[in-house]
């Protein structure tokens, strides 16, 4: 069985004394700055060096999160940081940006890189791109079953690390910009606002009604990860790193959880016969919970994956509401109830209502503890709903117990020692460890004889053995005394420090690694390119032939069809005209769908100029199997130069650069751009790609999406009144922005910015495309004057609403 390394989340200090003490292998944690969840505490420079100390004594490694985009004005800055981070002792950085992979080969090729789960990677070509470019594990996407996993594990030499327990996102890591575009808080930027733990109604677009009563529900909120009852099928999947999700969580959650999944790991490892028991799970629950789930790891139904009634901890049941009087409500407990405990029932408004328990009573007495099986009062001014269940969010006790595991310093290394004590010379002083670590040390006096009093050997063992106040514990020490001698405990204490002190250097440096100086780095690559010829082409995408029978060709310069249905058609009518022809590939391509990229090469007899890829899977998949030109759509986000410089390497010939991007910000990454830069200019722009269906738990369906009346005519509407219209393809689910990006009257300065491509998406509109092209198309080749476009603005902004997106406002 291959090496399991159990890999903790770690938002603050004490979460990381939580799991370290608990039986992390290794933890995860951002600093201050180029992290995604800026939200959480963090940890300082200060902070991360004494963690990355701490954890390197105590044999648990450190992998930081530089896990955002970059913007081209912070490469620097990051460079300083990767630096700090190097010399420190960092294990290894989790990175999203592949410009930031790029700047660390080059700059630090010895660092270890981690690709996040932002990256989505989704399939074997992936993780063999990730291999291509020197790193050495990949987070897998939370969308793989268990299957796909061991089908990765058995064809690569990358390490692999999947989530087992916490929070889900909605959509695929790295494909979400609902928080950007609905608040400017970019999950990519590290800035999530969590808009899908929001409330949505489901509207038929035909008549704007809400559809079966599925109104103000929570339709994007996914259940928590759990899989304690599947460690075994995992283990043997061929996964090298289990990975506990939670960094925004307080840190009894992590002590808690972390030391349920040791317990298990070890057991199967053979390292302890304990077995997970029911108190364990009541605990797992009990610590967090908004339901539980297997995900996608085991296929768990579409139906079992959301907690559509509430996004925040259920807690347990411990009870129902069976009256109140003017002191408070009356609860039927079924489960044990502690003064301290937090709880939520039902007001007679149907509200949910939480409190803590202040004062508790049974048989009108004043009780700190009632168990179950009991009625209890419990004082409060809040008017219950009677026959409500009554639910314990925080449990005083678990937390009191979870905050025991961690007060003090209890994980120890076990050392062995030598101590040699002659008359007239020097002590000498060995001590090593598990790992291989050697320190020797001697005296600075000499031994001496004593007049009256000598040395015993079970002096110098008590003497050594205190290590109270330290990481370690003494295993064993083989004494060699002179007869006679004598020296002060004070010696024997001073060159037990000194001895620990040395092996705290020796470990606390793991990777033995010499200091990097930033004047010592040569950046290469450096690339200098203005894009002044710009040729302000027109490109459009669409998702139809019958979208295609819509299209002026004369007014297009290039085109995407993604699309298989009627293609080889629509080529040869482009090709009369001379345009360019990308074939568009999904965001999301399973393993076994690369098969069907195979059939290019017939359509690239027939003409077609390239093919379009917006995952780094099918990137890999097109530049090993394919001689044709390369276009990297959004979906690789793409942010800065050192991402274009990237996908050059990689065989790329254009990119569409990310839409969260502010025309400043493109005009900085353009200058050094040596690709044809395109952006989005209009279209309703995908917010979120996932695998989850939010209709499904209301059908209690499993991927029958091929009969769905949902598929396609209906959206989700916010609290804002705001309609997100969502399609259903292949069974991935793609939601799309209430408002239509619009940016017409801006494309000379967009065009100003060394842009080659303004990208007109067609998603699934049928109608109005002739006009919103030839409108576009025409300003861009000066066939039209402003005016004529400002009033196609007006029109559009009256009918139908319009966004200019991140242009002029950019995201957090």
């Amino acid at each position: 069985m291959n090496e399991i390394e159990l890999l903790a989340p770690v938002g603050n200090e004490e979460a990381l004394k939580a799991a370290v003490e608990n039986g992390a292998d290794a933890v995860y944690l951002g600093g201050k700055f180029f992290n995604a969840r800026q939200s959480a505490a963090n940890f300082s420079n200060e902070d991360l060096e004494d963690a990355v100390k701490y954890c390197h004594i105590r044999n648990v490694k450190v992998f930081v999160t530089v896990n955002v985009l970059l913007d081209e004005m912070e490469i620097n800055e990051i460079l300083d940081y990767l630096i700090f981070l190097y010399n420190i002792d960092v294990d290894a950085l989790i990175v999203q940006d592949l410009g930031l992979v790029k700047l660390i080969k080059e700059t630090l090729p010895d660092f270890e890189i981690h690709a996040s789960t932002q990256m989505t990677v989704n399939n074997l070509q992936g993780v063999k791109l990730l291999e291509e470019l020197g790193v050495k594990r990949a987070v897998l996407a939370r969308e793989l079953s268990l299957e796909e996993i061991k089908y990765i594990s058995e064809n690569t030499s990358l390490e692999l690390e999947i989530f087992i327990h916490g929070a889900l996102c909605f959509s695929y890591s790295g494909q979400c910009l609902l928080s950007s575009i609905i608040g400017g808080r970019s999950g990519n930027r590290g800035r999530c606002a969590q808009p899908c733990r929001m409330p949505y109604s489901l509207i038929d677009l035909k008549d704007d009604e809400i559809v079966d009563d599925i109104e103000k529900q929570y339709l994007l909120s996914p259940k928590d990860l759990n899989t304690i009852d599947y460690l075994n099928k995992i283990i043997k999947s061929g996964v090298t790193s289990l990975k506990i999700e939670g960094r925004m969580k307080r840190a009894e959650y992590v002590a808690t959880i972390v030391s349920k999944y040791r317990k298990e790991v070890d057991r199967l490892l053979g390292y302890s016969a304990d077995n997970i028991t029911k108190e364990d799970k009541r605990e797992i629950a009990q610590i967090f919970n908004r339901g539980f789930t297997k995900g996608f790891l085991f296929n768990e139904k579409l139906s079992n994956l959301l907690s559509t009634d509430k996004p925040n901890n259920r807690g347990l049941c411990i009870g129902e509401v069976i009256g109140n009087n003017k002191l408070g409500i009356k609860i039927r407990l079924s489960e044990n109830l502690t003064k301290g405990d937090g709880i939520r029932f039902t007001d007679i408004n149907g509200r949910d209502k939480g409190l803590y328990v202040k004062k508790l009573y049974e048989k009108g007495n004043k009780k700190d503890y009632v168990s179950g099986n009991k009625k209890v009062l419990v004082e409060t001014n809040i008017k219950p709903k009677i026959g409500s269940l009554v639910y314990k969010t925080s449990d005083v006790q678990l937390l009191d117990k979870a905050k025991e595991s961690f007060l003090e310093d209890k994980k120890r290394i076990g050392v062995s020692g030598a101590i040699n004590i002659e008359i007239g010379k020097k002590i000498k002083f060995h001590i090593w460890d598990d790992d291989g670590n050697y320190v020797d040390i001697e005296s600075k006096a000499l031994a001496e004889k004593g007049r009256k009093v000598t040395l015993k050997k079970d002096k110098v063992i008590k003497q050594i053995k205190k290590m109270g106040n330290t990481a370690y514990y003494l295993k064993s020490l083989e004494v060699n005394l002179s007869d006679g001698v004598m020296i002060p405990s004070k010696v024997l204490n001073e060159i037990r420090r000194d001895a620990l002190k040395k092996l705290d250097e020796i470990r606390e440096n793991k990777n033995e690694r010499s200091l990097i100086r930033k004047e010592d780095i040569n950046i290469k690559g450096k690339i200098n390119k203005n894009n002044d010829d710009s040729k302000r082409n027109i490109s459009i995408k669409i998702n139809s032939k019958e979208q295609f029978n819509k299209l002026d060709i004369k007014r297009l310069d290039r085109v995407y069809l993604n699309f298989n249905e009627g293609i080889e058609e629509c080529i040869k009518k482009l090709k009369e005209y001379e345009k360019e022809i990308y074939y568009s590939t999904d965001r999301i391509i399973d393993d076994n769908d690369f098969y069907e990229l195979d059939k290019l090469d017939k359509l690239d007899k027939l003409g077609l100029t390239g093919i379009s890829v917006s995952n780094i899977g099918s990137l890999k998949y097109v530049k090993d199997n394919f001689n044709i030109k390369i276009h990297c759509d959004f979906g690789l986000n793409v942010f800065n130069s050192l991402s274009i410089s990237q996908l050059k390497k990689l065989k790329a010939s254009s990119v569409t650069l990310s839409p969260e991007l502010t025309l400043e910000q493109i005009k900085r990454v353009t200058k050094k751009s040596l690709l044809s830069n395109e952006v989005i200019g209009y279209g309703y722009l995908p917010v979120m790609v996932t695998k989850f269906c939010p209709i499904a738990p209301h059908n209690g369906c499993d991927n029958n999406c091929n009969t769905c009346k949902f598929k396609s005519g209906y959206a989700l509407k916010d609290r804002m009144d705001m309609k997100f219209k969502f399609t259903r393809k292949n069974k991935i689910t793609t939601i799309y922005n209430s408002q239509a990006l619009v940016v017409v009257e801006e494309i000379n300065k967009i065009y100003d910015n060394n842009i080659e491509y303004v990208r007109l998406d067609f998603s699934t509109e049928l109608e109005g495309i002739n006009e919103i092209q030839r409108i576009y198309y025409d300003y861009a080749k000066n066939r039209i004057e402003s005016d004529e476009v400002r009033k196609f603005v007006e029109n559009f902004k009256n009918k139908v609403g319009i966004t200019k997106g991140h242009y002029f406002r950019g995201v957090k």
